[in-house]
This record gives C-alpha cells, sequence and structure tokens, in this order.
C-alpha cells in the first residue's frame, strides 16, 4: 500500500523538503526553496540516497538520506564534511 511522507529542514538559510512514497517501488523527491532538484527511486526499503545541491555561491552539495522502511520513514540531511546528519522534521500536510 502506498503512503506519501513530508519532511522538511532549514538548512544554510535554504528550505529544503523531502516527500517519501512508501510501496512497492519507493520514490523520494528534493525541493529546494521550492524547486524540484533531486528525484530517486527504489526496489525496497533501502535507504535511498539523493545529492543535491543548495543554491550558493559556489554551490554547496548535500546528501538526503531517506529510508522508506521498515516502519515510519525517516530522511536525514547531510551536510559537506559532517559525520552525522540532520534530522529532517515530518510535516503533515
Amino acid at each position: 500500500m502506498k503512503a506519501r511522507h513530508h519532511f522538511h529542514i532549514d538548512y544554510r538559510g535554504h528550505s529544503v523538503s523531502a516527500t517519501v512514497q512508501t510501496g512497492h517501488h519507493p520514490v523520494v523527491e528534493i525541493l529546494v526553496d521550492g524547486k524540484e532538484t533531486g528525484y530517486a527511486t527504489s526496489q525496497d526499503d533501502r535507504p535511498v540516497m539523493v545529492h543535491i545541491e543548495l543554491p550558493t555561491e559556489p554551490p554547496t552539495p548535500v546528501v538526503v538520506r531517506a529510508t522508506p522502511g521498515p516502519g515510519v520513514p525517516r530522511c536525514l540531511l547531510l551536510g559537506p564534511e559532517e559525520q552525522e546528519g540532520h534530522v529532517m522534521a515530518p510535516r503533515i500536510y
């Protein structure tokens, strides 16, 4: 059964949002400042890494690590040269 879960974080002055659609083929969509900048699919519940760039000068590469399951999906934002990620808060729409 498919379900959509939404996550958000403000990072370095930019709005980063993730939508994780669960099901047989999980889909992860990433928006930065309201514009779609990343998209990935998976065949199972393994974590999905979506590489994106923040619109800074020069662009800042970051990674969103989405875990569709098992259980409740989770998202972390991993900044450049950071060992631990920033938890993206769930959002209810």
